[in-house]
């Protein structure tokens, strides 16, 4: 079922939001709380705050956790009726008046939470300045709309869940998707000892990221796999980017090891671990150092989808579903 403009015969109006003109722009989000997801009309976004940038999308990204905004998990910091989103990339239109840092016509990137208007799948975005990091010139669109998230994510939790040092050995649960193809290269630079675990078609991508050595994730056997590649020691970190894999990664670890999942499935501690269940938060200026490596091809993001915003339904359900590997990006214009 595509993400469409309703049926006006019989169907109430799509409401209107914080209009001041009459020029009117398009999302695609949901009126009700965990009601499906269509096509909303709203107004010209209200006047811009001193510390605001409005940004005309380019590309928004699509990842489960806009599943968990719609179904009330996340709260975002805006009310229904909204669109979803919490990541894009576009041009500036305007700013507010104390943000120095950007001009209309700059190609820039952001994670704009709290959400000041509207969530990214729209046409036309506020974001708080402190939120926006440049975009490279040689960054696509579609890649750089669908990297601020999985990209923080990566980056804060090497940082700022785990302590680690050069040369330790970390396990990354997972590296074959987007967040975790971000944390091997971002370990990797840091001089950290990476095995990764990934299906059988990502092993030799995982690989050329920065792994020492990855192993087949659908193998039973993966665990002692790991163990051997650790040369018969027990891992003293690991990063979860499986669904479900906390558990089982954690019988990897040492003793007083450390275990940080990004998917919500934090186990119980245990023999001393410390388990830390983690959540991105927006940073502009890290955003910017991770947008250049990018650039610079030392982090690499692939896009298997590239979507109309009347599609944005079937974006959702496909990496809800995670039939993808790759990430999912729609085009907040509507076709006319």
């Amino acid at each position: 079922m595509a993400c469409r403009q309703p049926d006006p015969r019989g169907v109430a109006p799509t409401p209107r939001l914080r209009t001041r003109r009459e020029r009117s722009g398009a999302g695609c989000g949901y009126h009700r709380d965990r009601g499906a997801v269509g096509v909303l009309n709203f107004g010209e976004p209200p006047a811009l705050a001193d510390d605001e940038v409005l940004i005309e999308v380019e590309a928004a990204g699509v990842g489960n956790w806009d599943d968990i905004v719609r179904m009330g998990g996340w709260d975002v910091g805006t009310t229904v009726p909204m669109a979803l989103g919490v990541e894009a990339a576009g041009v500036v239109l305007a700013t507010g008046a104390a943000v120095g840092s950007f001009s209309a016509g700059d190609g820039v990137l952001t994670h704009p939470l709290q959400l000041r208007y509207q969530g990214t799948w729209a046409e036309r975005l506020v974001a708080p300045a402190g939120t926006v990091a440049a975009k490279p010139a040689v960054v696509p669109w579609e890649v750089a709309g669908a990297f601020p998230v999985p990209a923080l994510t990566a980056e804060q939790v090497l940082t700022e869940g785990l302590s680690l040092s050069p040369g330790m050995t970390l396990l990354v649960h997972g590296a074959g998707g987007v967040t975790g193809g971000l944390v091997v290269p971002l370990a990797a630079l840091r001089g950290m000892d990476v095995i990764a675990t990934a299906g059988a078609s990502g092993r030799a991508r995982v690989r050329e990221l920065g792994a020492r050595e990855v192993v087949d994730r659908n193998d039973p056997g993966w665990t002692g796999q790991v163990r051997r590649a650790a040369r018969e020691k027990a891992v003293p970190a690991v990063v979860n980017a499986a669904r479900g894999g906390a558990s089982i990664a954690m019988t990897v670890l040492a003793d007083g090891g450390q275990l940080v999942t990004i998917t919500s499935d934090p186990p119980p501690e245990e023999r001393d671990i410390t388990v830390s269940n983690f959540y991105v938060r927006p940073d502009g200026q890290q955003l910017g150092t991770l947008a250049q490596l990018l650039a610079e091809r030392k982090l690499s993001l692939s896009v298997d989808a590239d979507m109309r915003l009347e599609d944005a339904d079937r974006a959702l359900a496909s990496v809800s579903a995670a039939s993808t590997r790759g990430a999912v990006v729609i085009r907040p214009r509507l076709s006319r």
